[in-house]
């Protein structure tokens, strides 16, 4: 789809659609939306005199203008109260107006930005959510579906902007906007893709084509370079499946001197069927999405390629797929990691944080100045805090405030949890260095006091169970992968100081 910055006035634009908006409460409109209003003779004010519209968040209606301007179909779309108005509701307003748009069956549509006038944002900000909403919104999975000629797709569409001295920061918005919502696609069409295609080798195909767009230096080990390597963590979950495994290590700036060194890490299950300690059947197809964390860390690496942000990023994935078989690894066995610490297996479904552990591990070669990872980790963070944030735990509170503001800014919301001395207690082993479950109480807090285990730099950890996929699909949200954490990580990495 074509997205692009015009200057002019919306009324003025031939498209199938134009899009205003409203914020709750306001009886007279003022900005871009009054200046339609009044080219449309009051039509806007009339219909918030008759209380048929509030501007409640993502609410909209609808007007035909009959000849007054060029564009077919006028769009209001409320923004709700300015007191609870921000840089996510804005998003939230473009991904509804485009779904609107395409309900309609509009080839194109043009908009303001939201939330750069009354609003209060920065235009910039405004802009680039704007992008992200528009694009997030209207994105499909139809890959393994036969194409329907009935399904509608908007063809392109256009912010417009009056002021010319805010267009400028209305196109730098916009570009940002479009390639972070680009690099969360790709992270949800990997999540998406069914176990039998997006396998380990796959995603490393993925890398290397990220590495060669962007000049990033691409690593990928395969099983018995790791084990060598003395990987045993990630080895011994790998050993199971007949699927190649595949570590693989993307390296942006590699070698440039004097900036800060920031690496990615995620979670790369391609299928987790427990292993040994199987899933019930019920819902484990959805663990095709137990890679969400990599999957993220790819996306987030194609968008810090195109941004070319001035950081060494380095993107870690192990990818493997876990798997009961004569060869896969069993409860009583004992593991080492890349860094010698052992670890006893007490159950192989809880094999997201040896996977981790070893990349947790590699990471420490590149004297980081932070580390973020993602994963899909434990059940019981979902029960902690649901599908509205995923947690957070760190060693560094420094780090872990970086990541809580990125997250407030990009609506992927974090909540931190402690991460104190006493859960240690729980992942003791009689016969290794640790055990890999806690048990029950505090089971995404214990997953992550194991991974402590292979850090020596400032960490955060962030469980995105809950976050990862969904069947919502309200505003710029969708049903199937949400590529949580993308634009996230790339705030954080845009930001860095």
């Amino acid at each position: 789809m074509q997205l692009d910055v015009k200057h002019g006035r919306i009324q003025d634009e031939p498209a199938d659609l134009i899009v205003v908006n409203l914020l709750e409460g306001v009886m007279l409109p003022g900005g871009a939306t009054g200046a339609l209003d009044s080219t449309l003779k009051g039509m806007i004010g009339d219909v918030l005199a008759s209380g048929d519209f509030k501007g409640k968040p993502n609410s909209t209606l609808v007007f035909y203008p009959r000849g007054l301007i060029a564009a077919k179909r006028v769009l209001l779309v409320g923004l709700g109260k300015a007191d609870k108005f921000g840089i996510d509701q804005a998003r939230q307003a473009a991904a509804t107006a485009a779904k609107k748009a395409r309900e309609l069956g509009a080839h194109n549509f043009a908009t303001i930005v939201h939330g750069a006038g009354i609003g209060m944002l920065p235009v910039r900000d405004a802009a680039q959510a704007l992008a992200e909403g528009t694009l997030l919104g209207l994105y499909r999975f139809d890959e393994f579906k036969r194409a329907d000629e009935s399904v509608h797709a908007v063809e392109s569409v256009s912010v417009v902007e009056a002021d010319p001295a805010k267009l400028d920061d209305v196109k730098e918005g916009v570009r940002t906007g479009q390639i972070i919502a680009e690099g969360q696609i790709l992270a949800r069409d990997l999540s998406n893709k069914p176990g039998n295609a997006a396998t380990p080798s796959f995603l490393a195909d993925v890398a290397r084509s990220i590495g060669e767009r962007y000049q990033m230096q691409v690593d990928v080990l395969g099983l018995e370079q790791a084990r060598a390597m003395g990987m045993g963590l990630f080895a011994g979950v790998a050993q199971g499946s007949n699927e190649p495994a595949r570590f693989i290590v993307m390296d942006y700036n590699a070698g440039k001197e004097g900036v800060g060194t920031l690496v990615l890490i995620g979670k790369g299950i391609t299928f987790d069927s427990g292993g040994l300690s199987i899933k019930p059947t019920e819902g484990m197809w959805d663990m095709k999405h137990d890679m969400s964390g990599g999957a993220a860390v790819l996306g987030a690496m194609q968008a810090v390629g195109a941004l070319q942000l001035p950081l060494h990023v380095v993107g870690i994935v192990p990818a493997t797929e876990n798997l009961p078989s004569s060869k896969a690894f069993k409860p009583g066995d004992i593991l080492r990691a890349l860094n010698g610490k052992t670890v006893e297996i007490h159950s192989t479904d809880a094999e997201g944080r040896l996977v981790l552990g070893d990349a947790l591990c590699y990471a420490s070669r590149y004297q980081p100045q932070g580390v973020i990872d993602m994963a899909t980790l434990t059940g019981a963070c979902v029960v902690a805090l649901g599908k509205h944030a995923a947690g957070l735990l760190s060693n560094d509170d420094a780090l872990a405030e970086k990541v809580k503001a990125a997250g407030q800014k990009t609506g992927e919301r974090v909540w931190q949890l402690p991460l104190w001395d006493d859960y240690a207690e729980q992942i003791k082993s009689t016969f290794a260095d640790m055990k890999n479950t806690g048990g029950r109480p505090a089971g995404a807090i214990t997953a992550a006091a194991i991974m402590k285990n292979f850090v020596d730099y400032p960490w955060v950890h962030l469980d995105i169970a809950g976050t990862a996929w969904g069947d919502d699909d309200k505003g710029y949200n969708t049903k199937g992968a949400s590529g949580f954490g993308v634009r996230l990580c790339v705030e954080v990495l845009r930001s860095w100081q």
